[in-house]
């Protein structure tokens, strides 16, 4: 489920650490960057689960109604649309997620009052009154209702977001990839999938993709950049003319590395695909002028690279 960029992000900060405490094991990073890659799939996990909670809420708070000394009529016989989510309910009984949520003890008692704002808010939303005012609702309906809850109130909530950043260092930078992953997950749950049904993978399986994402993507790239260092440097700083490269921020010199490394270590991923992927990630994640800087410097470094012969790629489509 984690595509190429993902990776490529997450090569990038475990790089920029690397370079700003130069003389720290390089194996002890890449077991710290592996770990951090894999412990999206545990925010993945936590923000599934709170969705069942907020279901989980509603029905409580509607028990709690009806029990009341004196109960309205509204309160006795509720509209029970929400909390009989189909997909809420498959959500709830599948097996897997159960057992991740075991696995990470995974516990809202102590968030009880941000599980209850959000509620509230959604409840009094328009999107809400119009699902629950239906005749009649499809499956679709039912899945597109968690997406607003999850997208329009949960993700909205700073309280709710903070909560993650609190949890794990990482996950700060890694929420909108697990949310990107959630609401993946929810587009393809069919009304047809058991309690037996398997989450999504969190990244491809060497068998579909052909090798081992992390092993001879992630580590790769890692290290070969590392590796490469003192030679990019010169070759940055040939082409960086009118600039001090000791100057240039330092995260573009390391989109810059990563991307020398691509166009010169991995024969099957095509150039214009490095090219684009690097100046993409240097307009999120650098400064304003990144993206024109990164984008002149490959274009030089890439010249500069064919003629040393140093760009091999493999395959039909892939040279340019």
């Amino acid at each position: 489920m984690l595509n190429r960029r993902h990776l490529r992000v997450k090569v990038l900060q475990a790089l920029y650490a690397h370079f700003q405490t130069e003389g720290s094991e390089v194996s002890q990073q890449e077991k710290r960057l592996v770990s951090s890659i894999e412990s999206i799939y545990d925010l993945y996990i936590y923000l599934l689960s709170s969705l069942i909670e907020v279901r989980d809420f509603a029905s409580n708070r509607m028990e709690d109604a009806r029990l009341k000394f004196l109960p309205t009529e509204a309160e006795l016989n509720p509209n029970t649309r929400f909390v009989e989510n189909r997909f809420l309910e498959q959500l709830s009984e599948n097996r897997r997620l159960r057992k991740n949520m075991q696995r990470m003890s995974v516990s809202w008692a102590d968030h009880q009052e941000i599980i209850r704002k959000i509620f509230l808010t959604f409840r009094d939303s328009e999107v809400y009154t119009a699902y629950m005012e239906k005749p009649k609702v499809n499956y679709r309906d039912e899945k597109d209702i968690v997406l607003h809850l999850f997208g329009d109130f949960m993700l909205e909530s700073e309280a709710y977001t903070s909560l993650f950043e609190e949890h794990n260092i990482h996950w700060a930078d890694d929420i909108d990839t697990a949310s990107s992953l959630l609401v993946k997950t929810i587009k393809k749950w069919d009304a047809d999938m058991d309690e037996f049904h398997d989450l999504p993978p969190l990244m491809i399986t060497p068998d579909e993709e052909g090798e081992d994402l992390i092993r001879d993507f992630v580590l790769k790239l890692f290290r070969k950049t590392i590796v490469h260092k003192e030679e990019f440097d010169k070759l940055i700083a040939d082409r960086a003319q009118n600039w001090d490269i000791e100057r240039i921020a330092l995260l573009d010199v390391i989109l810059l590395k990563m991307a020398l490394t691509e166009l010169t270590e991995f024969p099957t991923i095509p150039v214009k695909v490095t090219l684009n992927e690097y100046i993409e990630i240097s307009k999120e994640y650098s400064t304003p002028r990144s993206r024109q800087f990164v984008n002149g410097m490959l274009d030089k470094l890439v010249v500069d690279l064919r003629e040393a012969d140093r760009i091999n790629k493999m395959g039909r489509g892939l040279i340019d």
